[in-house]
């Protein structure tokens, strides 16, 4: 599945599912701009070290996308960095669980804004260049918390159910113009974001770490098994693949039988 004379842009990509993503996206050939909130002194050498490994260009573009005018713009700085972006990943996302009843209105406003509003205003940004090419692939991180409710995750959950629904409806605004939009919906994956929740069950099990990952993982993920980042990776890879020239608007659970139940 090759990717050759693609340029990608992956949000969040200095390290778990993000950089999981671009190192598939560079070995199938295209070139890729990474993003994060590092330094450039701190971002560019992540860009070095994938493009030494698997021999095409790549950039790195730092953005708080927090901000919408920083994220408006993301797509445009990608492009300069190296090539009008064929592929966008929105990856980026952050969390916090509470109650709602306790909820901080700034985190709610945090997580709305770089799980969600960030794709929004990256998707606005490429759609016009992917329609004057004739091609595009937009592939979209949400959640098995896309599909499906757990406690204590109000912010998460609107976030990825509307990462879910925008996908959709540009799916279908692009379907005859060579573009595709789809949504990656992983379960429980073996990354930094959901550390805390390890933690917290670790804690009820004398400290042990695998006693807390199995804890976890029994209430909701049937096969018990942590997905692995580069698994997440291959999957986008054949999304943005001919092979899937023909799939839009769906939104893949990658989640070890977790919606099936």
């Amino acid at each position: 599945m090759s990717l050759q004379g693609r340029t990608a842009l992956v949000t969040g990509s200095t390290q778990g599912i993000g950089l999981a993503i671009a190192e598939a996206l560079a070995r199938a050939g295209a070139q890729v701009v990474l993003h994060g909130i590092e330094s450039p002194e701190q971002g560019a050498p992540i860009a070095e070290r994938l493009q030494a490994a698997h021999g095409t260009r790549t950039a790195y573009v730092q953005a708080n996308l927090m901000r919408a005018d920083e994220a408006a713009a993301l797509v445009e700085r990608a492009s300069a960095a190296l090539a009008p972006v064929d592929i966008l990943v929105n990856n980026a996302g952050i969390q916090h669980t509470c109650g709602i009843a306790e909820f901080p209105a700034e985190r709610w406003d945090a997580i709305l804004a770089v799980n969600l509003s960030s794709a929004f205003h990256a998707m606005k940004a490429a759609v016009p260049g992917m329609r004057t090419r004739g091609w595009g692939r937009i592939v979209n991180i949400a959640s098995v918390h896309g599909l499906v409710a757990s406690v204590n995750k109000g912010a998460y959950l609107a976030a990825k159910h509307g990462l879910v629904g925008l996908s959709k409806g540009v799916a279908l605004e692009t379907a005859a113009e060579g573009i595709t939009v789809n949504c990656i919906c992983p379960g429980w994956t073996n990354t930094a974001l959901i550390q805390p929740q390890i933690d917290a069950r670790a804690a009820q099990h004398g400290g042990d770490r695998q006693a807390g990952i199995r804890d976890l993982l029994r209430e909701k993920q049937p096969n018990l098994t942590m997905a692995e980042p580069s698994q997440l990776g291959e999957v986008a890879v054949f999304l943005c693949s001919a092979a899937a020239a023909g799939i839009t608007g769906v939104s893949l659970p990658v989640d070890g039988g977790w919606t099936a139940q």
